[in-house]
């Protein structure tokens, strides 16, 4: 599998674990708890292995930017999170920044 289609489907993964934080609630609700560490082991797991073919510093600043982005949006969608200019153009930035780290 290309090491590009692992760093996007870590970066999913780690939107899928970052709102599995929220609806473990402090890690008090156990399959919820379970749901999001498992998550993001398998999130960990697919970055490593694509790290081995890509520049650290890229990869990990693709994943992140695909999990902040799909937390933010995945957060107005499921939590009700406010969407405004600021968060709009935040999200647009961090989309560019992503595109361009992919192109370089």
């Amino acid at each position: 599998m290309s090491p590009w289609v692992l760093v996007a489907l870590a970066g999913i993964m780690e939107t899928g674990w970052a709102i599995g934080l929220k609806y473990s609630d402090g890690f008090t609700r156990p399959l919820p708890s379970v749901l999001t560490v498992l998550g993001a082991l398998a999130s960990f797991w697919m970055l490593s292995v694509a790290m081995k073919d890509l520049p650290v510093g890229t990869a990990y600043a693709v994943w992140v930017g695909i999990g902040a982005v799909g937390t933010a949006v995945a957060a107005v969608v499921l939590f009700g999170d406010p969407v405004n200019l600021m968060r709009v153009l935040g999200v647009v930035l961090i989309l560019a920044g992503i595109a361009a780290l992919k192109l370089a």
